[in-house]
């Protein structure tokens, strides 16, 4: 049993910057890839970026591909994602996840953490 808890959210202007943080405990964190997720109100909950167990493969979603960095610590058991250039249409609950495998596949994710919010004015 893996537990996900996220951190580091907040309320910004458009074009600021933060890093969500996602710490693991409970389950052997180096063995799992970590993905990002998030979910606006009344959408559904969509593919941010993920990672592989060992950090060598990142994924992005493409309204966020050159503006989000995703990155892990093995040893910390914690996953992030710095997010730059934040826009209005970021603003949404952030959630991370643990999978086997998939990657970009909701569904395949076994371990969610609670979400974190993350509002950008304009």
């Amino acid at each position: 049993q893996v537990q996900l808890v996220e951190s580091g959210g907040g309320t910004v202007q458009a074009g600021d910057s933060l890093r969500l943080s996602c710490a693991a405990s409970g389950g052997t964190f180096s063995s799992y890839a970590m993905g990002w997720f998030r979910q606006a109100p009344g959408e559904e909950r969509e593919f941010v970026s993920s990672i592989s167990w060992s950090g060598d493969t990142r994924y992005y979603a493409g309204s966020v591909k050159g503006r989000f960095t995703i990155s892990r610590d093995n040893a910390k058991n914690t996953v992030y994602l710095q997010m730059n250039s934040l826009k209005p249409q970021d603003t949404a609950v952030y959630y991370c996840g643990a999978t086997r495998s998939g990657a970009s596949n909701r569904d395949s994710y076994r371990y969610w953490g609670q979400g974190t919010q993350v509002t950008v004015s304009s």
